[in-house]
């Protein structure tokens, strides 16, 4: 009888804890920092600056990545609301400039356009012989059964910059007709895929080649190929003789056609102003130009910022 007792006694304390335990996150769950990148960011927010920033604001930590021109839009739409937004080249942000969502953003590191290529390709060799220097890269690519992936040129920055890298190559190796001997033409369907999925499948093997960033690449543990300066996007240098000489057009979403010139690699960041959190917003913003975000930016492949703040257009 006596033991009997202690036994509901022990298991009415233990449902009690159980439920007190339960119940606990409804009344100490810490706030939300939701963050939209562009997609190749993926490995540096989830492994490294996204978990600094939950320690030190003690926040949840909500990353969303996808094609830079693309989250710009939903944001623009208020489809979606993040408190941070984080695009590579100005376009994206001046997009949310315009629609009076962003005010002034940073420059937060910069990268290079490379060819990431997979080891499970049947024509590994080649690719590591043309990183090597021993053959033209642009070579490879054009044998027969390739398959390259890139990204849509109608919601993604680096969808664009691949084309303006082949449109500079084709000049800088004096190869006319690269970019359609490579691309099949600029928003060919049968290599677009989102930004996120990208490295994955070419990790898997279903592709041999893709566009990528170094510092994306570098992140995934990737081989890849250096590109010349001339045709990499990366060196202020080369913006007046060669990056400004190239455009092209594109159809959108919308149906309108839109003309497109190059814009340098550089990572934005903004704090949205109907930002949920925006305490904890400029908190990640500070983090990322700090010391400790610079070290890890460098860590996973990227360089350091360049340039100066956008403004929003008066």
């Amino acid at each position: 009888m006596h033991r009997r007792i202690l036994l509901k006694l022990s298991f009415a304390t233990a449902m009690g804890a159980a439920s007190a335990v339960a119940c606990a996150p409804a009344f100490a769950a810490e706030p939300v920092l939701a963050v939209a990148y562009a997609g190749s960011m993926g490995a540096l927010m989830d492994k490294a600056l996204g978990p600094a920033i939950a320690r030190q604001a003690h926040v949840q930590y909500q990353g969303q990545g996808a094609g830079a021109f693309g989250l710009a839009h939903l944001i623009a739409a208020k489809q979606i609301n993040p408190d941070v937004f984080v695009s590579i080249t100005p376009g994206p942000i001046e997009v949310l400039q315009k629609a009076g969502l962003i005010g002034t953003a940073v420059p937060v590191a910069s990268t290079q356009m490379v060819i990431a290529y997979s080891h499970k390709s049947k024509y590994a060799a080649d690719f590591k012989a043309a990183a090597a220097g021993k053959m033209p890269w642009y070579a490879v690519l054009q044998k027969p059964g390739i398959h390259f992936g890139r990204t849509d040129p109608a919601v993604d920055p680096q969808g664009r910059n691949i084309v303006f890298t082949m449109l500079l190559a084709q000049k800088y190796y004096r190869q006319p007709g690269l970019v359609d001997k490579i691309l099949g033409g600029t928003q060919n369907p049968r290599q677009i895929f989102t930004e996120p999925s990208l490295l994955s499948r070419l990790e898997s093997g279903q592709l041999d080649a893709t566009s990528g960033y170094l510092s994306a690449v570098i992140s995934h543990k990737l081989p890849y190929i250096k590109l010349p300066g001339q045709i990499n996007l990366s060196d202020p240098a080369h913006i007046k003789d060669w990056y400004s000489k190239e455009h092209f057009s594109i159809k959108l979403p919308n149906g309108k056609t839109e003309n497109l010139s190059t814009q340098p690699l550089v990572f934005y960041a903004a704090v949205l102003k109907n930002a949920p959190n925006p305490k904890a917003g400029a908190a990640f913003i500070k983090l990322m130009t700090g010391a400790e975000g610079q070290a890890m930016f460098k860590h996973y492949g990227y360089g350091a910022p360049m340039g100066g703040d956008l403004q929003p257009a008066m």
